[in-house]
């Protein structure tokens, strides 16, 4: 068979991307595009002109309206025989019973891809419907004709416990394109930054950035203030921490203002200035599930990452060499003594195959392999 008229259908706002989680649907659908023919149904707050080479339709309702959807069965119907599409890919599970009746209507085989098992974040968000979900989310990863998932261990989690047929799970995950030119523009953007925040000069600079109204992340901001940073001011340590995300609360502003070692950004346009420019990425996070976004742009920035075993879940250990230093979840005096032992004077590079890895090009050719098979 040769690359497939493929429909993705996308039930929130992704375009254009902003966070880890938009940029890896608009990353993959761009790349998609330059390798057959797309066409994106997508919920009506995305822009239309965002994946050069796709098709746009914002007319969906979001996944919180998701059942008004069936009200655009026959629109979609009409979409699928108009370009003949061969295959249908749902984002996240959240619109797999529209993957279901859409097949039914059309014969048009569907695939889920996940990005996480989508009820443990619910749990960890402590949403009393988490158990329901769950049993929907297992309900139809099973009935769809593939699965995409994001990391090895989801996975391997969805074969266990859903029982899912090891032939029809696959995992894509995460891409970046990696940044060059690091060795003359890490020092500029380092001095720029402790010029403009009046840093001084023995300072060790560290990040934390994410949507900072999400559970895994808040808890997070958490153990920065009350965990990490009594523990590196028993060091007398110079150092400064960047907090870089959206949405966060006014409490936690009051709180991060009170903090002299942190720096609060807001949401940053260009993450990769800080990125390159600090030292490390700091990742205490204990909640969650999938591959961390942040930890795979880090790491294509070739900055050193400092993290709990839960956040670096998704990342093969095998790829990354010395650039991810991992300490057990909870063992907060180790991780700063790893944050307080870090020598931003020698850092290796991130290993080549780490790069190969994640890029979106072999993540779109292994893509292609399962959606040609349908």
């Amino acid at each position: 068979m040769n690359n497939p008229v493929v429909l993705g259908i996308v039930s929130y706002a992704v375009f254009p991307a902003r966070m880890g989680g938009q940029k890896c649907v608009q990353g993959f659908y761009e790349h998609l595009a330059k390798e057959t023919k797309l066409i994106l149904a997508v919920a009506k707050k995305n822009q239309t002109d965002t994946v050069p080479g796709a098709q746009v339709e914002n007319f969906l309702f979001d996944h919180w309206k998701g059942p008004f959807n069936i009200f655009y069965t026959f629109h979609l119907t009409k979409l699928i025989r108009r370009h003949k599409v061969n295959v249908i890919i749902i984002e996240h599970s959240y619109f797999g019973w529209l993957g279901l009746l859409l097949r039914w209507l059309t014969g048009v085989p569907f695939v889920i891809r996940s990005h996480n098992i989508e009820a443990h974040r619910f749990r960890d968000m402590q949403r009393l419907f988490w158990k329901s979900y769950h049993n929907y989310e297992k309900f139809v990863h099973r009935k769809a004709n593939h699965n995409f998932f994001i990391t090895e261990e989801d996975q391997h989690y969805a074969i266990d416990s859903w029982q899912l047929d090891p032939k029809n799970c696959t995992v894509i995950t995460y891409g970046v394109k990696p940044e060059s030119g690091l060795d003359t523009s890490k020092p500029v953007l380092r001095r720029r930054i402790m010029e403009y925040f009046k840093i001084s000069n023995n300072s060790l600079l560290f990040l934390f950035n994410g949507t900072l109204n999400y559970t895994p992340n808040t808890d997070a901001l958490h153990i920065i203030v009350y965990e990490l940073l009594p523990r590196l001011r028993e060091k007398k340590l110079s150092f400064k921490i960047f907090i870089c995300g959206s949405d966060l609360s006014e409490q936690w502003e009051i709180v991060l203002k009170e903090q002299p070692e942190i720096i609060h950004c807001g949401f940053v346009d260009d993450i990769n200035v800080f990125m390159i420019g600090t030292d490390c990425s700091i990742n205490p996070v204990t909640l969650g599930g999938g591959i961390k976004t942040k930890l795979v742009e880090a790491l294509a920035c070739h900055q050193t990452v400092i993290t709990t075993a839960t956040g670096v879940k998704g990342l093969l250990p095998s790829l990354t060499g010395d650039k991810v230093k991992v300490v057990p979840d909870y063992e907060w005096t180790l991780f700063a003594n790893a944050m307080s032992n870090l020598n931003p004077y020698h850092q290796s590079m991130t290993p080549d195959a780490f790069l190969e890895h994640h890029n979106w090009g072999n993540i779109i050719a292994k893509a292609l392999v399962s959606l040609r098979s349908l």
